[in-house]
């Protein structure tokens, strides 16, 4: 007998998916965003939206199991994770002191993602109210050229970063999520 689960999709339009296009809140099915700005907004909020769908129907130890060992990622981890890196988005660009960490030392949001629902419910919340703090920051800077921060990094540059970080973390979200209870999908 073997632990590992059977895969298995929600989609019955396309068996590669994750949900079929009329359930799938990503698929406006209208014509893509205009202006480079409106498309870097639809791709952030597109990966986000994967990660939370990636997450979604799982209890806490789910969400907290390191399905794919010896890696210490989880789905939790990958939540508090991006928790953490969306204050340090918000850092580069807000002027004083940086705001402190979320979760402590190095890799604390992975290891510390623990399969209680309180720890769930806050990871989410972090997540939320950061995004939120980070979204407010980049708002404030409506030319995408402008270098911000003590770093000078220019708004687009952190746009795309942004952007690379859920898509690459999306991508171990579809492995974590398929060794926890066999989904697949895009």
């Amino acid at each position: 007998m073997s632990d590992e689960p059977e895969r298995w999709t929600q989609a019955t339009v396309h068996p590669d998916m994750w949900a079929d296009p009329d359930d799938d809140p990503r698929d406006s099915g209208g014509p893509g965003p205009e202006g480079e700005r409106a498309t870097l907004l639809d791709f952030l909020a597109h990966y986000r939206a994967t990660l939370r769908m990636k997450c979604e129907g799982l209890d806490a130890e789910q969400l907290a199991r390191r399905s794919v060992p010896p890696s210490s990622m989880s789905l939790l981890g990958l939540v508090r994770h991006l928790a953490e890196v969306e204050r340090d988005w918000h850092n580069w660009i807000r002027a004083g002191d940086p705001l402190p960490k979320l979760y402590g030392v190095r890799d604390a949001d992975f290891d510390g993602a623990v399969g209680e629902p309180g720890a769930v419910e806050a990871a989410f919340t972090d997540l939320a109210r950061e995004q939120a703090a980070a979204d407010a920051a980049v708002a404030a800077h409506p030319d995408l050229g402008e270098r911000v921060g003590a770093d000078r990094i220019a708004v687009r540059e952190l746009m795309v970063h942004r952007i690379e970080e859920y898509a690459r973390h999306c991508g171990h979200a579809d492995l974590l999520r398929e060794r926890v209870d066999g989904r697949v999908g895009q």
